[in-house]
């Protein structure tokens, strides 16, 4: 081909995509949906649970976990069914307007969690089920957009790029829920030494509470751009012969997942790293909560320092993902989470690494014990691999998966991500619950880390087409 016919072809297919505002506005939904995960499941209204809702720490952990394993279960089930309903409506924008409404619902109602209230706890933790089935669903349908949004050779970047937007999204909420409206029981001040906006209670806990209505109403502002300026795709067929078209289209694609050995190799790795993932995620700011007897304050700063940590390791990692590929992204950000973890197992608050040091004193001053830095900067490493795992991830499934069934692999993707989700914070729970011991629990991390590397590298990586179309 002529190098003039060559640079055609290219402009040509650059052509088809859409405008920077519709790019930038689809990246944003990691911004709306980025505070549920920071504030909600890590590092604020979860170790809040667990320190003055359940009746003591362990007993959270593992309530929390069984929550997540159901929600988790119902988003297994369901993931590949939508996804191919999708492929065949052709919409989904749609889908993601249905279920983001039920993460606000779910969201608004655990201002109910009041502390030291048992019979709170089955309500708030079915408001947190529904609120974790409606970001990971709408989360399916914005992935799938994604093919065209941007050339093939530039999909490492914005999905490395729409993470990082996500972190800086959740620590900015972060330093809102810390500086001005979650205040110590103790100075009714929050972290900037105000007194809570709004007359938040520092006493009931509203600062810590209001994280929920806080993320709905985040989120509701911030997807907005997406739905006015991000083109959809075009509708295919009305929903019921969309349901019929999808279902048949899905038995197909489960029949032949067999034969493609990389895509279904990926598919069962994600399944298990990612558990691993998430539930680390999930228990790290409960189980600081127990091993340091860190508060909202204390959590939320080293959330911060973990958001900070994620959006560099996340826009660094898209850079890698488009020079490097995919999975080595994966494979060296694995490694990083397996040795922290390692790490953090042996880390106690009177210890590091099995030698004794100074443990914490009551009202010193932020992270003043030599545990405590430990775990930040162990927890940093965390936060850095975290966001390029994810990122890279769903590249590879673009790079693997049929272009014409998309939302359908990013289903079965969810699936993957989901089917076993409910292993991990389950396994974490049931071990809690049985030794009475957060470091046992969380000690089963190492293996799903372990299994989902050994995968990994069984899995061929396509090269990138430089011309495609959406």
């Amino acid at each position: 081909m002529a190098v003039t016919d060559f640079a055609a072809n290219r402009a040509e297919a650059r052509a088809v995509y859409p405008r920077r505002a519709a790019v930038i506005s689809w990246i944003f939904f990691d911004w709306a949906a980025q505070p549920y995960f920071t504030l909600i499941t890590t590092f604020v209204f979860a170790p809040y649970f667990a320190n003055f809702v359940a009746p003591n720490p362990a007993t959270g952990q593992a309530l929390w976990g069984f929550a997540a394993a159901g929600a988790g279960f119902s988003i297994a089930l369901l993931s590949p069914v939508l996804g191919a309903i999708a492929d065949a409506s052709g919409r989904r924008k749609p889908w993601i307007a249905g279920f983001g409404a039920l993460l606000v619902i779910g969201a608004s109602a655990m201002w109910i969690g009041r502390p030291g209230d048992p019979g709170i706890i089955p309500p708030l933790l079915l408001a947190y089920a529904i609120a974790s089935i409606g970001v990971e669903f709408a989360t399916v349908f914005n992935n799938a957009m994604m093919p065209t949004l941007v050339p093939p050779e530039r999909i490492g970047r914005l999905s490395g790029t729409g993470w990082a937007t996500g972190y800086i999204g959740g620590i900015l909420s972060l330093i809102i829920v810390l500086g001005f409206l979650a205040a110590s029981p103790e100075t009714g001040r929050t972290l900037f030494g105000f007194a809570p906006l709004f007359g938040l209670d520092p006493v009931s806990h509203q600062g810590d509470r209001i994280t929920g209505p806080l993320t709905a109403i985040w989120f509701v502002i911030f997807v907005t751009p997406m739905f006015l300026l991000t083109p959809d795709y075009p509708a295919k067929r009305p929903v019921r012969e969309a349901l019929r078209v999808g279902l048949v289209g899905l038995k197909g694609t489960l029949a032949e997942l067999p034969k493609q050995k990389s895509l279904s190799t990926f598919l069962l790795a994600n399944m298990i790293y990612t558990d691993g993932l998430v539930s680390l995620f999930a228990f790290g700011g409960i189980y600081a909560a127990g091993t340091f007897g860190w508060h909202t304050l204390q959590i939320g700063t080293f959330g911060i320092m973990l958001a900070i940590a994620g959006t560099i390791g996340a826009w660094l990692g898209g850079k890698l993902d488009d020079y490097l590929g995919p999975k080595r992204v994966i494979a060296g950000s694995m490694m990083v989470l397996l040795l922290s973890v390692i790490a953090i197992l042996l880390v106690d608050k009177d210890s590091i690494f099995l030698i004794k040091v100074a443990p914490p004193q009551p009202g010193g001053p932020l992270f003043a014990g030599a545990a405590e830095k430990a775990y930040l900067v162990l927890g940093c490493l965390i936060g850095a691999a975290g966001g390029p795992l994810q990122a890279a991830a769903r590249t590879l499934l673009i790079r693997l998966a049929p272009k014409d069934r998309i939302a359908q692999y990013f289903g079965l993707f969810a699936l993957t991500g989901k089917v076993t989700s409910f292993i991990g914070p389950l396994l974490i729970g049931a071990v809690t619950a049985a030794t009475a011991s957060q470091k046992a629990g969380m000690s089963v991390l190492v293996i799903f880390f372990t299994v989902g590397m050994v995968l990994l590298m069984m899995v061929e990586e396509p090269k990138t087409r430089l011309v495609t179309t959406p």
